[in-house]
């Protein structure tokens, strides 16, 4: 019985020693090292396996499509240009994809812009574009 109080004793009386607790943070993003950000960057899209459904094919536009592209964007310059040539006061565009009619109403351009798939219409107005 002695023997075992005085095993308690010992047991209750001994001290506890501990260091500081410190807290490194990994993520540069939470004050961590900066360094780690490209290998966290790394291990995060190596994991990811999600597929943007949105974004079709990834080989991009097509040559003919660029060039389809290229003529519109030409096609609705020039048109652009030519208003306030020679008496002109309005011009238009149509093609597979959208109506464009460009009216200058004394001084002030008017843009419409029709979608033909879905006839949703844009309008812009700028003054001061053309000159009197």
């Amino acid at each position: 019985m002695c023997s075992r109080l005085l095993l308690l004793a010992l047991t209750v009386s001994m001290t506890a020693s501990a260091s500081e607790l410190i807290y490194r943070p990994t993520n540069p993003s939470f004050g961590g090292n900066p360094l780690n950000s490209s290998h966290l960057l790394g291990t995060a899209n190596a994991q990811n396996d999600y597929k943007d459904p949105s974004t079709g094919s990834s080989r991009g536009t097509s040559a003919l499509d660029r060039l389809t592209s290229s003529l519109q964007s030409r096609l609705v310059s020039q048109l652009l240009a030519d208003i306030g040539k020679d008496g002109s006061q309005s011009g238009s565009l149509v093609t597979d994809e959208f109506a464009i009619n460009v009216v200058d109403e004394d001084g002030t351009l008017v843009v419409s812009i029709t979608d033909r798939s879905t006839n949703e219409t844009t309008m812009i107005e700028v003054n001061g574009l053309i000159a009197d």
